[in-house]
């Protein structure tokens, strides 16, 4: 297998321990992006309109910032890409990570965390958002996959 790393955003806590458990079963590190202003439970109040999470969906351009420096990606071939949905989409914050690394020649396989909602449109969104990285279609987990459903999965998306 080609050297890898999980890398996962997480609003509430879900995403980051599906993440974790991907990491275990491929033996790769972790690096999550944190954004640089905090996300509340009022921004993520999905029934809200005016909630920041509903206002970052409907602005084409929003790109919310990215606490750290992103990850040095160039040692890795294969990123494990985990996010919940949202409006079955990606959130912003990951189009900014997306178009703030050189994904050119990197694989892409998104995990996406829903306790209902389907990946959607989300791997059309991110072929869009990063075009020169070969973006597998992805699966949707709820926050209670085994290590074994993970594994399965990872050998069914082995590059």
């Amino acid at each position: 297998m080609n050297k890898g790393i999980t890398v996962f955003f997480s609003a509430s806590g879900i995403t980051k321990k599906v993440a974790e458990k991907v990491a275990k079963v491929t033996g790769t590190g972790l690096y999550e992006i944190v954004p640089e202003v905090p996300y509340s439970k009022a921004d993520l109040n999905w029934n809200d309109k005016r909630s920041r999470s509903s206002r970052e969906t409907d602005d084409p351009a929003a790109r919310p910032a990215i606490q750290d420096s992103p990850v040095d990606l160039s040692a890795y071939d294969v990123i494990y890409l985990g996010f919940p949905i949202w409006w079955y989409r990606e959130p912003k914050i990951i189009d900014t990570f997306l178009e703030s690394e050189d994904l050119e020649g990197k694989t892409l396989i998104p995990f996406v965390t829903s306790g209902s909602s389907p990946i959607g449109d989300t791997v059309t969104y991110l072929k869009q958002i990063a075009p020169k990285a070969d973006i597998r279609e992805g699966k949707r987990f709820t926050g209670s996959v085994t290590e074994d459903e993970l594994h399965r999965w990872v050998v069914s998306e082995s590059v």
